[in-house]
């Protein structure tokens, strides 16, 4: 099967994103055991907490969701591009299916969380962020569903095209879980400031330390 130069560009940068999104998982680990880590022997009681650790840890969390999205999605286009005709084995196919289910599960079991906690009483609401998470993980996962099905039936044409909309739907999750609110804004030069999404609170800077 043959892939534009466009389509090989794109999932090449995908892949990088992945790694580079990916390393929140691993950091995050670390800055729990960082944490729970006494210093200079003294009781965990006595050791104050980062400042601002709660809103870092959001943060950082929201970065390892997508991290975790990532990774599974990136490895089935990859393993199909590398497929002859981008035909998968039953078990390989069957094999990244069930990581991206794995992953797209606990992205939505997340987002319900926040949204039944954002409409818990005395809480304040702020629902379309993880909703719109829900939502751009369910379909995502109907595009995986559908590359699976076309890289196993042996179909180029329709694995081409399910191989471009599963990277669109990627970019949608991730761009979904960037404008949630829980991530700082960006703020580097040159790059355009990000929109908002209804109903949602602008995107907090890291907290003052």
């Amino acid at each position: 099967m043959r892939i534009s130069r466009k389509a090989g560009f794109v999932v090449s940068a995908a892949l990088c994103g992945a790694l580079a999104v990916g390393v929140a998982g691993p950091a995050g680990v670390a800055f729990s055991a960082a944490a729970d880590a006494p210093a200079g022997g003294a009781s965990r009681e006595s050791v104050a907490p980062v400042p601002g650790a709660e809103a870092l840890a959001k943060q950082n969390a929201a970065l390892a969701g997508a991290g975790a999205v990532l990774q599974p999605v990136t490895d089935l286009v990859a393993g199909v591009l590398k497929a002859p005709d981008g035909k998968l084995s039953k078990d390989e196919a069957a094999g990244h299916a069930a990581g991206v289910k794995k992953a797209l599960d606990g992205l939505a079991a997340d987002a319900k969380a926040a949204t039944d906690k954002a409409g818990a009483p005395g809480a304040r609401a702020q629902a379309p962020g993880p909703e719109l998470v829900a939502k751009a993980a369910a379909d995502l996962q109907t595009k995986v569903d559908a590359l699976v099905k076309a890289s196993a039936a042996g179909d180029a044409k329709a694995t081409a095209a399910a191989l471009q909309a599963t990277l669109t739907g990627t970019v949608n999750v991730v761009v979904a879980i960037v404008l949630g609110g829980d991530l700082p804004a960006p703020d580097l030069k040159g790059l355009p400031k990000l929109p908002t999404l209804p109903g949602v609170d602008p995107a907090q800077t890291l907290p003052s330390l």
